[in-house]
């Protein structure tokens, strides 16, 4: 895969909608183009322990940071049209759709793609450990500021380039088009069904 935008979220605390910092990482044409950090002001604005632990920022860090709408219309210029990938998807689409919820944004379906199942796909065998430090490693790139968001970024983006081809971009936008499609022909039956017993 040649054009994507690989990106990484912190978070304060255990809420998702707490993003304390983010990464992204531009590719086009399979090189990194454009790259961008921000500290955000979470959201619930507290620190938990652990967290701090993980990424050492703590809230004296982001007590004058940006809110995160103002970070994102930095952003959404940055990566329009190209599919987003990270290391765990599950967390930082998550934490992107929670945050979007949270400020009342508009959240606009982007394609995720995932770094870590494409490792456990490919790499089973040849790896003990799917980290992202691990697998940045067996692909030959060597972290040195793990869980700082964009040196997180560039990891995934150095993965994605190996281990995340076309054809695997094109079944998640397939499956990302079909569920608008189902949840769009729900709303259609459900407004049917509304007219029909004249519920509002």
């Amino acid at each position: 895969m040649k054009d994507f935008a690989a990106i990484d979220f912190e978070t304060a605390n255990r809420n998702p909608t707490s993003v304390c910092s983010v990464g992204v990482v531009v590719v086009r044409d399979g090189a990194i183009v454009d790259s961008y950090y921000s500290l955000i002001k979470p959201e619930p604005e507290y620190y938990e322990y652990f967290n701090s632990r993980v990424h050492g920022l703590h809230q004296r860090d982001t007590k004058d940071a940006r809110v995160f709408p103002e970070v994102w219309k930095e952003i959404a210029p940055r990566i329009e049209g190209l599919p987003l990938v990270a290391h765990n998807k599950q967390f930082d689409e998550m934490c992107l759709k929670r945050v979007m919820q949270c400020y009342r944004m508009d959240y606009p379906d982007y394609t995720f793609l995932c770094t870590y199942l494409a490792a456990r796909k490919k790499l089973k065998g040849l790896t003990e450990h799917f980290s992202l430090d691990a697998v940045a490693s067996y692909c030959g790139f060597d972290m040195e500021h793990h869980h700082h968001a964009l040196a997180d970024a560039e990891a995934c983006a150095r993965i994605a380039l190996q281990l995340i081809d076309d054809d695997e971009a094109a079944y998640e936008e397939e499956l990302r088009l079909k569920t608008l499609r189902n949840k769009e022909r729900r709303r259609q039956r459900y407004e049917r069904f509304k007219d029909k017993t004249g519920r509002s």
